[in-house]
């Protein structure tokens, strides 16, 4: 290939081709230039014996690599756009794989999944203790907002319940049950200590015999009795979320978290009033709480999962609880929880919010390697162990056998980098070190 400095004639061909750049040149004429003149170079790349040319414009001085420009100019750089891919699931798709063998016999797995959701639900003293106070709190709250009266220390706009009392998944032993108190005056500390007084007050004129402990903190107050708790949740109304100062008032992520609250249990209240719903929700929180790589899982996430499992289906019908609950661990062992899936999209927020964002990566790594190990032990028959339907704690970090299967612990695909505070500590130990040498 020769490289020269030609002036193309004003002769061309009918097969030029401007978007390429190539063009044929019946006739060239060479130009002198000089040291004085500045103008631009063409570059004429010979291909082939059609004397098909490439022509390139050089500014001088520009360094030549092989058989292009070094310094050519490029296009803009455009980002890839995102494409979230759902995983793989037989649900959506079983009739592209039709079945060659019936399906099994689950009914020994359905009856150990009732009889655990059985066991999780609150014996019936446990709920009137906790409906009971729930209904003494909320009677208080109604009224302060209807008559607030003498009590001027701060304005009460709503009353709302939310989290698993309200839904109807509330686990046996956790007596806790949730109340939104949504305040028309900004969420002052000495606000909402004046109101845990007034609520005492209130309580205690009804029964003085009653004993009750009040706790601030820094969502609210709890108000603990003798075999149930309720957890007040400041929030204030959308106006004064701007004005907040974090020195006197209460955080404004905790409030935003509260008006999120009272978003999720208005919609589960709407959406996943089926009983199906309510058990299987019920289960996972119990897999959440025995098994340390799923407690990463929100209420909320995990509601939300529950309610896509058993109602994302063709027709759109409610599966049986068997399938839904292996259907939860194969979707997470699949990935929906990874980063590039689709996830579940948050109904509650505008945008296609996916909810598994929220959580880091180490822990939508765990979660996924933690449902990989349920799904293996299910797979060979251990669900009694898994649903801590027999005796003894079961440690998915340990190998364990099962119908003459081995199934080992999964590694970590994700591992945290290391933090940069040691380096950083020690680049300004060694700083104070010269300078008190040069001090010196």
């Amino acid at each position: 290939m020769t490289t020269y400095c030609l002036e193309p004639t004003t002769r061309k061909s009918p097969e030029e081709d401007e978007r390429a750049g190539f063009f044929l040149f019946p006739v060239l004429r060479s130009i002198s230039i000089s040291r004085n003149q500045d103008p631009s170079r063409v570059a004429i790349h010979s291909f082939g014996k059609t004397r098909r040319l490439r022509i390139e414009m050089v500014q001088p001085g520009l360094m030549r690599g092989r058989g292009n420009l070094r310094n050519r100019a490029r296009l803009p750089f455009r980002p890839r756009s995102f494409l979230p891919r759902h995983p793989f699931d037989l649900i959506l798709c079983e009739s592209s794989f039709p079945r060659v063998k019936p399906l099994p016999d689950d009914t020994n797995f359905t009856n150990a999944l009732m009889q655990r959701n059985s066991d999780l639900t609150p014996k019936p003293q446990e709920q009137t203790a906790i409906l009971n106070l729930v209904n003494k709190i909320q009677a208080v709250l109604d009224n302060l907002v209807v008559a607030p009266g003498s009590f001027e220390s701060c304005q009460l706009e709503e009353v709302r319940q939310v989290g698993p009392f309200k839904e109807g998944t509330m686990l046996t032993k956790e007596n806790v049950a949730e109340i939104v108190v949504i305040l028309k005056t900004l969420p002052t500390k000495e606000a909402v200590e004046a109101l845990s007084h007034k609520l005492k007050e209130e309580l205690q004129k009804q029964d003085p015999n009653e004993f009750l402990k009040f706790t601030l903190n820094e969502q609210g107050f709890d108000v603990e009795g003798n075999a149930a708790v309720v957890r007040i949740l400041i929030a204030t109304i959308g106006l004064n979320l701007r004005k907040l100062e974090p020195d006197l008032h209460l955080d404004a992520k905790i409030m935003h978290s509260h008006h999120a609250a009272i978003r999720h249990s208005r919609w589960m209240e709407e959406n996943a009033h089926h009983s199906s719903i309510k058990v299987l929700i019920r289960l996972l929180r119990d897999l959440r709480n025995r098994f340390e790589g799923l407690q990463s899982l929100t209420q909320w996430q995990i509601d939300l999962l529950a309610h896509s499992s058993i109602m994302n289906n063709p027709s759109r019908q409610t599966l049986p609880i068997n399938i839904a609950f292996r259907r939860v661990l194969q979707l997470l062992s699949a990935g929906l929880f990874l980063p590039g899936s689709a996830g579940i999209t948050d109904p509650c927020e505008s945008g296609s919010n996916r909810v598994h964002t929220s959580l880091s990566l180490e822990n939508q790594d765990l979660i996924c390697l933690t449902a990989q190990t349920m799904l293996r032990i299910l797979a060979h028959g251990g669900y009694k162990r898994l649903l801590c339907l027999e005796p003894g704690r079961m440690n998915l970090n340990d190998m364990s056998v099962w119908d003459g299967v081995v199934v080992s612990p999964l590694e970590k695909a994700y591992e945290r980098p290391a933090d940069k505070k040691e380096d950083e500590d020690m680049e300004a130990e060694g700083g104070e070190e010269a300078m008190e040498t040069t001090e010196n």
